[in-house]
């Protein structure tokens, strides 16, 4: 069956209600063919406008995604080559620091030592047995107070013995003076006869042989009487060492009981209770004052000259974080250690509340005023290579100069400089393999940190 050709003079709402009625044609001519009834078939083919209208659209949507795809590629491209060409031409930017000086007031951290500022052990001055133990590791004791009991009964003994020996010495010593008093009188008596006799010798009644030997009896009771004198003074001697023997048995009968020498804290134990102890060897306990602590630093040569007596210095303990001890310079050696060239300086640090422990590790601060304070710079802004290190300085035409500098002390981020450079020198803190003699730059002062 052949479709009547469409007019071509027909307008548009025509053409279109056609080709809706034809639909509607083919949509009846699916359903009969659905319930079983046949109809003749017929071909749609779409009309020449109908063709021209989907080439055009499709022609449209073409264009249209060229458009929207390529002409922004090329944009983005001429951007990209625009800005590899300006970027080719500047100069390349880095980022630039102003020399200076190190603070007036110098703040000094050292490692440092706290011990105890009096620390003694305490010892056996007699041998024995520990009778008991009074007192124990962490135990604050005051000056005098009972920390032991040693039980001696050698010592006992040796007590009795002293005083018989003292008892015997008394009782020379009075024998000695009777015998004194014995030959005083034997002396005077001979003295008086001697006398008699010279008076009758003088008178001629009697010879003088018999003169002679009153006279000289006389002069043997006078002797004798010297010797007893010398015996008298000599059991004095006996009775006065025994008496001081009997005095050290005594004092070491009162170091039975051991006793703390000062006010402080147990800091160790070595005996117990029943334990055998040697007078000078026995090392008991030991002692520690705690409520004003000392620390050792060593200053550098560099900074000896600025430690004084009584300058104030600051204690930092890594196990009690935000707390701040205050401590003063109590004395200097006034020497340094010819093998590692340091001062070393005694700190006193208060300890009222024994928050300090001796033997703790600790960072002391020590400030002092400088003179003359040295330059310093980033340690990240030495170049180290061959021969001296360098530091890229930019000079004022914004070119790059790689010169040699004399570094003094390392501080860890930060060097000092002692020479190559003055106050004022503009380098590059972080210059790298970039940084060439000679090279433009476009400095960039760095932000504060």
């Amino acid at each position: 069956m052949m479709r009547p050709e469409a007019n071509p003079v027909e307008s548009s709402e025509e053409r279109l209600l056609r080709e809706n009625q034809e639909l509607k044609r083919r949509l009846a001519e699916l359903e009969g063919r659905a319930h079983g009834v046949s109809a003749p078939a017929v071909l749609w083919r779409p009309s020449r406008v109908t063709l021209w209208s989907l080439a055009l659209g499709a022609a449209l949507l073409i264009a249209l995604a060229f458009v929207s795809g390529f002409v922004p590629f090329q944009k983005r491209n001429a951007t990209l080559r625009a800005e590899a060409a300006e970027e080719a031409q500047s100069l390349p930017r880095v980022e630039v620091i102003t020399v200076a000086r190190a603070p007036t007031k110098s703040a000094l951290q050292l490692p440092g030592s706290i011990q105890a500022v009096t620390e003694a052990p305490i010892l056996a001055r007699a041998d024995g047995y520990v009778r008991r133990r009074i007192a124990d590791i962490g135990d604050r004791v005051h000056s005098g107070q009972a920390v032991a009991e040693i039980e001696a009964p050698e010592l006992d003994q040796q007590v009795l013995q002293a005083k018989a020996t003292l008892e015997q010495a008394q009782a020379a010593l009075e024998q000695a003076q009777a015998s004194y008093q014995q030959g005083k009188s034997n002396m005077e008596l001979a003295k008086i006869t001697a006398q008699r006799w010279s008076t009758l010798n003088t008178k001629g009644v009697v010879s003088r042989q018999e003169n002679d030997q009153y006279q000289s009896q006389y002069q043997a009771q006078l002797s004798n009487l010297q010797a007893l004198d010398k015996a008298i003074s000599a059991q004095r001697s006996s009775v006065t060492a025994a008496e001081a023997n009997l005095s050290r048995l005594r004092n070491m009968q009162g170091y039975l009981v051991v006793r703390a020498p000062f006010d402080g804290v147990i800091t160790q134990r070595n005996v117990d209770t029943g334990a055998l102890v040697n007078a000078g060897n026995t090392l008991l306990f030991r002692i520690a004052q705690t409520a004003t602590l000392r620390t050792y630093v060593n200053v550098p040569q560099a900074s000896a000259g600025a430690i004084h007596i009584g300058q104030a210095a600051l204690l930092t303990v890594s196990n009690i974080p935000g707390r701040t001890f205050t401590g003063t310079v109590a004395r200097t050696a006034n020497s340094l250690d010819p093998a590692t060239r340091t001062l070393l300086v005694e700190l006193h640090v208060p300890n009222a509340d024994g928050a300090l422990l001796p033997g703790m590790y600790c960072q002391v601060e020590l400030n002092s005023p400088r003179v003359n304070p040295p330059l310093l710079i980033p340690s990240d802004a030495l170049i180290v290579r061959t021969g001296a290190p360098l530091v890229a300085r930019v000079k004022a035409d914004h070119t790059i100069h790689l010169g040699p500098v004399e570094v003094g002390r390392d501080f860890g981020d930060r060097i000092e400089v002692l020479a190559g450079l003055q106050e004022g020198d503009t380098i590059i803190p972080n210059p790298g393999d970039s940084a060439r003699e000679g090279l433009k730059v476009d400095p960039v002062a760095r932000a504060a940190q």
